[in-house]
């Protein structure tokens, strides 16, 4: 049977918490897709490495020891923009990377918290290409359980997302708006600072502080162009289809291909979010997410719309439900009106067996905002502008589309 869950890999650090209609919605900003070219890359919307994936936008990412040939191409990489940070599964890598020590020599790890779970691992450096784009000595992280024991801190944050079946991809790059997945806030430990690095002497890992350089960054940020932000284009989809194409852009009017055009800016908050309005009440707490992969917003008792009883990350109206919200910068400024539509998750994947790329799968969400999820992302070109970046409209983070 395929498995389709409901999927939210928003990470609950750096100051947040881990539409559909035809790619429909107001917008001024054109949908184009980039062709290839030094900064694209392609997407592809399919069932993933591990076959079962509904609404997941995968890519491919290259990996190398620092500063040797010594490489690897690795696919299934979710691309999100809920994230900072490439993670790789360690069952996904066959290139030895070396491993970020702290100031004592002892290993470093982390354990960073998504809405599904958390991932476990140990922070290491590698050179990164992807499309004509190249970091070196990124600090990455290898999510696995067995190379250093899980401290109960980290293990009481739910489910290991440690292997593909549980991950559904071979690994994660992260490029969401800040520059690093926790700033500031990890730079030293202390009562209500994110508890998510970690030194690992034989002993056992306890908590630690870590230098901004450290962290696991963005990784557009160590690329030597192309480096503000990055853009994600989708064609629109208006029925289930097996899968999509697209493409991902590197970098916010710094060439030819990713100018703005026209684009609407909808600046983010200290957190990372925007502002959306639905039924004549606004949620703070909102942002887009392309590692999601419905609309979550509200819950069902809000909405009034029944979650599925098979696919129970979901909701599943009787019949298809066309709705609207506004979305607006976290400032006050920008805004436009976005349809999207609620369709019947169970009905969807039992009518579409082959299918992995849905335009209107939506659920619950607990938080005070909408989680703008892939389908959002269906026929728009979605940019993501990384915080203290400087772009022709201003400086990062905001999106714009």
């Amino acid at each position: 049977m395929t498995r389709r869950n409901g999927v939210a890999l928003i990470a609950v650090c750096a100051g947040t918490l881990f539409v559909a209609a035809c790619g429909g919605g107001s917008s001024s900003h054109q949908n184009t897709i980039a062709t290839s070219a030094p900064n694209v890359q392609a997407l592809s919307v399919n069932p993933g490495p591990a076959g079962d994936y509904a609404n997941g936008v995968f890519t491919s990412v290259t990996v190398c020891a620092p500063g040797t040939s010594t490489c690897q191409t690795i696919g299934g990489i979710l691309v999100d923009t809920g994230s900072s940070g490439l993670r790789i599964l360690s069952s996904a890598l066959t290139v030895s990377l070396p491993q970020q020590n702290a100031g004592d020599g002892n290993p470093v790890a982390e354990c960073l918290p998504f809405v599904s779970g958390y991932a476990w691992g140990p922070v290491q450096s590698a050179d990164i290409q992807i499309s004509g784009e190249k970091g070196s000595s990124v600090p990455v992280q290898v999510i696995s359980n067995s190379t250093f024991a899980v401290p109960s801190a980290c293990s009481s944050r739910g489910t290991p997302l440690e292997t593909l079946s549980a991950l559904g991809a071979n690994g994660l790059l992260g490029v969401g708006t800040f520059a690093q997945d926790c700033g500031d806030a990890c730079v030293s430990t202390g009562p209500g600072n994110p508890e998510l690095y970690y030194e690992c002497p034989a002993s056992g890992c306890v908590l630690t502080g870590e230098p901004l350089s450290q962290q696991v960054p963005n990784p557009v940020t160590f690329f030597a162009t192309d480096n503000n932000g990055v853009i994600i284009e989708l064609p629109g989809v208006t029925t289930p289809q097996p899968s999509l194409s697209g493409s991902l852009v590197f970098g916010i009017g710094t060439q030819s291909n990713n100018g703005l055009d026209g684009a609407t800016i909808y600046e983010v908050d200290a957190d990372g979010n925007f502002i959306t309005s639905y039924n004549n009440q606004s949620y703070n707490e909102s942002f887009l997410d392309s590692g999601s992969n419905g609309i979550y917003f509200l819950t069902s008792g809000a909405t009034g719309i029944p979650v599925c009883p098979d696919a129970n990350f979901f909701y599943c109206p009787s019949s298809p439900q066309n709705l609207s919200a506004t979305t607006e910068g976290a400032n006050g400024t920008g805004s436009s009106m976005i349809n999207f539509s609620v369709g019947n998750a169970d009905n969807l994947f039992n009518d579409n067996p082959t299918a992995f790329v849905f335009g209107d799968l939506a659920g619950p969400n607990s938080l005070n905002g909408f989680d703008w999820g892939l389908p959002f992302f269906f026929g728009r070109n979605v940019f993501t502008a990384i915080d203290g970046a400087s772009t022709p409209s201003g400086t990062g983070p905001y999106w714009a589309y």
